[in-house]
C-alpha cells in the first residue's frame, strides 16, 4: 500500500509535467505495483473480472446450493449426506420463456417476494389440475400467464397448493444440471424414461419410484392446454 500511496504523491508532484509523458508515467508505474504485489494484483483482477461474473449470473446461468427437504428425492435425497449443488438456466428464461409440465424451476414466492422456492412445474396455462390440501377448491384451471408448481415431496412443500397459481414473471431461472455431489452429477430432464439396460438393484427401484411419481402427478392434470 506504501508503493500505491507514493504513486500518487508523485503524481500530484509532476504536474509541470507534459500531460500525456504524466499518463504514461502513472501506466508504468500502476503496472510495476500490479506485478510486484499479489495482494494489489489480486485484488486487482478480481476488479476486473466482477462485471463480467455479475452479467453472466444476472443473464446466463447461476450456480445455487439446495436447502430443505421439499424437492426430496430428487433434490437433497435422504441418502445423500451432501446439499445438492445445481446449474440453473436464466437466459433462456428471461429470452425466449418455454416450460414443460414436469420443468424444475427456481420461483419467487408470491406471498413473500424475499423467498427463492425450487418446485417443478405440474400444470400450465389452460390445464386443468386437482389440488391437494391445504387449496380450498377441488380442481382450478390454471390461468394465462401461470403455472401450478409443487414440490416432490408434498407433504413438506409450500407451493401452489397453499398459495395458488404462480406468475410466469416470479419465474428466476430453469434447473440444467446436479453438479454435486458428484455421484450423482448429470442433466436434469422433466420427464423420465424407463431405461432398458438399467440392472434391477437400488437405481433401478428408484427410477421406478420416480416413474411412479411422475404418472400420478400426471394422472391429475385432467384436462390439458394444446
Amino acid at each position: 500500500m506504501d508503493a500505491v500511496k507514493s504513486i500518487f504523491q508523485s503524481v500530484f508532484r509532476s504536474r509541470s509535467k507534459p500531460r500525456f509523458q504524466r499518463l504514461s508515467w502513472i501506466r508504468t508505474s500502476w503496472r510495476s505495483v500490479v506485478n510486484d504485489h499479489p495482494i494489489v494484483r489480486r485484488s486487482w483482477n478480481t476488479l476486473f473480472w466482477l462485471p463480467t461474473a455479475i452479467v453472466f449470473t444476472d443473464f446466463f446461468f447461476v450456480v445455487k446450493q439446495v436447502a430443505g427437504p421439499s424437492m426430496q428425492p430428487t433434490l437433497n435425497p435422504n441418502s445423500s449426506q451432501w446439499r445438492d449443488i445445481v446449474l440453473f438456466d436464466r437466459y433462456h428464461v428471461k429470452v425466449e420463456p418455454r416450460y414443460e409440465r414436469g420443468d424444475i424451476i427456481a420461483v419467487w414466492s408470491p406471498s413473500d417476494p424475499s423467498k427463492l422456492f425450487i418446485k417443478r412445474i405440474i400444470a400450465l396455462a389452460g390445464d386443468v389440475v386437482k389440488t391437494l390440501p391445504p387449496y380450498p377448491d377441488l380442481q382450478v384451471c390454471v390461468p394465462e400467464g401461470h403455472v401450478w408448481v409443487e414440490g416432490d415431496e408434498r407433504f413438506n412443500s409450500d407451493d401452489s397448493n397453499v398459495f395458488g397459481p404462480v406468475p410466469l414473471a416470479l419465474i428466476d431461472a430453469k434447473l440444467l444440471y446436479i453438479i454435486f455431489p458428484f455421484d450423482r452429477i448429470g442433466p436434469v430432464s422433466s420427464r423420465i424414461t424407463v431405461r432398458d439396460d438399467l440392472p434391477k438393484g437400488p437405481a433401478w427401484r428408484n427410477e421406478m419410484a420416480a416413474i411412479e411419481r411422475q404418472q400420478w402427478r400426471d394422472s391429475r392434470v385432467t384436462k390439458r392446454s394444446e
